[in-house]
């Protein structure tokens, strides 16, 4: 079983920076290929960007690419989300997700793909 945990939300002001961490508790998270998704107020989950189990491949959304980067830690049992050039536009929940799934290099993007769910961090970016 994989518990996950996200940190690093907060308040910035647009153009700003934020990291967030989600930590993992199994002792099998080096398996797990890794996701981000974001609900914005009062709209669907989207995808934001994945991640494989070996860090060797990785997946963004248009709306981020080129502001976001998504990295792990197999050792720390940990995988990052480096959000620079922020704008309002991405204040939201931001969760992170692990798939064991087969198809997850095909379907990356959707979310059943993903087994587990951490509980959410929220970002809110001021203009």
């Amino acid at each position: 079983q994989v518990q996950l945990v996200e940190s690093g939300g907060g308040l910035v002001q647009a153009g700003g920076s934020l990291r967030l961490s989600c930590a993992s508790s199994g002792r099998t998270f080096s398996s797990y290929h890794m996701g981000w998704f974001r609900q914005p107020p009062g709209k669907e989950r989207e995808f934001v960007t994945a991640i494989s189990w070996s860090g060797g491949t990785t997946y963004y959304a248009d709306s981020v690419k080129g502001r976001f980067t998504i990295s792990r830690d197999n050792a720390k049992n940990t995988v990052y989300l480096q959000m620079n050039s922020l704008k309002p536009e991405d204040t939201a929940v931001y969760y992170c997700a692990a798939s064991l799934d087969s198809s997850w290099y095909t379907h990356h993007e959707t979310s059943r793909q993903y087994n587990h769910w951490g509980q959410g961090t929220q970002v809110t970016v001021s203009s």
